[in-house]
């Protein structure tokens, strides 16, 4: 990810794409990390990610979980709740709203720079 992107947007759009990542399959917080990473988001502080999973969780969106790991201590592994699913539904629709729209005053402004190019 390009390292200007601005840190104030990405952690506006954080707790929806963890929310789609929990629907795809339950992990720990580093889990969670890594796989926003593979994403090239990787500009989002480490900080972020731990006190949003509490405030997801207190909101009823993820249900946090005790595990046994082989790889070391006990681990906190986060299900999306059927409230959760229902978060991330509305963030996709949301999404895809600004997307269209940012991406027609892109394409608007693309065209009349290219009309007052030529």
């Amino acid at each position: 990810m390009k390292s200007n992107t601005s840190s104030q947007m990405l952690k506006g759009i954080l707790q929806g794409v963890m929310l789609i990542i929990l629907e795809k399959k339950p992990d720990y917080g580093y889990g969670i990390s890594k796989q926003i990473n593979q994403y090239d988001l990787s500009d989002i502080p480490k900080g972020t990610i731990y006190p949003l999973l509490t405030t997801m969780e207190r909101r009823g969106l993820i249900e946090g979980k005790m595990k046994s790991s082989l790889e070391g201590p006990d681990r906190k592994y986060y299900f999306i709740t059927n409230k959760g699913i229902q978060a991330k539904r509305e963030f996709v629709n949301e999404w895809q709203f600004l997307e269209h729209a940012v991406n027609r005053l892109i394409d608007e402004r693309n065209h009349n720079e290219n009309q007052g190019n030529n």
